[in-house]
């Protein structure tokens, strides 16, 4: 008898997708950074994440394991990049710099975009998530470098990531509703637009 595994990818795809939209609100100034944010990133965003990645190593799946892994662990490390300068068993550790988040986020872009190419076999949905995602953090990375310098009047380089962070977020939550809806009704309630030919 065979095994049969589910498809853990929805899950870590929602847990990317809620968390990157509350975080990317954050840069539109809907509200402040907050103990929600950290929460979000701890439970869904990373150990979430790093369960599905887990659960994608279990179905052979080497993609799904780096990603999900990886990005597991950014959500748990972005939150202690924020929480340890404050915490006093880390004294004498300062807060980053901007130019530190510069390389942070330009590292994670890096990575993102690499990976970009293993989404040109899947489906047009997954690699909308990537390219954005990369964008993301390139824009987070150049906002960081520049002190979050102006691009046009009082238009910001956080403001412009905040809303690609919004776009970014909803096209993952997207894919992964209909990855659940798809497998849940045998068919194609919502299209992923799967990439044909070789």
């Amino acid at each position: 008898m065979s095994e049969k595994f589910a498809n853990s990818a929805p899950l870590g795809l929602l847990a990317f997708s809620l968390t990157t939209v509350l975080l990317t609100l954050v840069n539109i100034g809907m509200f402040p950074l907050n103990s929600m944010i950290l929460a979000m990133g701890i439970v869904y965003g990373g150990v979430a994440q790093v369960i599905v990645g887990v659960m994608e190593y279990r179905r052979g799946n080497t993609f799904g394991t780096t990603v999900f892994t990886s990005f597991g662990l950014f959500w748990l490390s972005f939150v202690a990049l924020i929480m340890l300068p404050s915490m006093s068993i880390f004294t004498g550790i300062g807060a980053p710099t901007g130019n530190a988040m510069a390389s942070y986020f330009f590292m994670w872009g890096l990575f993102t975009f690499a990976l970009f190419f293993g989404t040109l076999k899947a489906s047009r949905s997954l690699q909308l998530v990537f390219a954005t995602t990369a964008v993301l953090f390139f824009v987070l990375a150049v906002s960081n470098f520049t002190g979050n310098a102006a691009l046009i009047g009082n238009f910001r380089l956080n403001t412009l990531a905040g809303y690609e962070g919004i776009l970014c977020g909803f096209s993952a939550f997207y894919l992964g509703v209909a990855e659940v809806l798809n497998e849940t009704y045998k068919k194609t309630v919502l299209p992923v637009f799967p990439v044909t030919g070789p």
